[in-house]
């Protein structure tokens, strides 16, 4: 089992916080804060001019500061047969 763990960044503090992973797409990324029973988890979403990710926890702004296209690539370089959306 591979735990990936990223860096994310809270924009309040500035504080830098390690969190696990749990799902990994270029649309959301869905991260745990915490360990053990008080762990939460949190969706984070593309911003809008798609250079990093953004989504809060009761009431605290996190940021994962990696372009779309960045993820992506992670995606494409961890699981090389996975493959975006087919036309229909």
């Amino acid at each position: 089992m591979n735990n990936e763990k990223i860096k994310l960044r809270i924009t309040e503090s500035g504080q830098v916080i390690e969190v696990a992973v749990f799902s990994k797409r270029a649309e959301a990324i869905e991260v745990v804060i915490g360990e053990g029973i008080h762990n939460m988890k949190c969706t984070l979403t593309p911003t809008r001019n798609g250079l990093a990710y953004a989504g809060s926890i009761k009431g605290r702004e996190l940021v994962y500061e990696r372009s779309r296209e960045k993820v992506r690539a992670d995606i494409e370089m961890l699981n090389p047969h996975v493959r975006g959306a087919r036309a229909r």
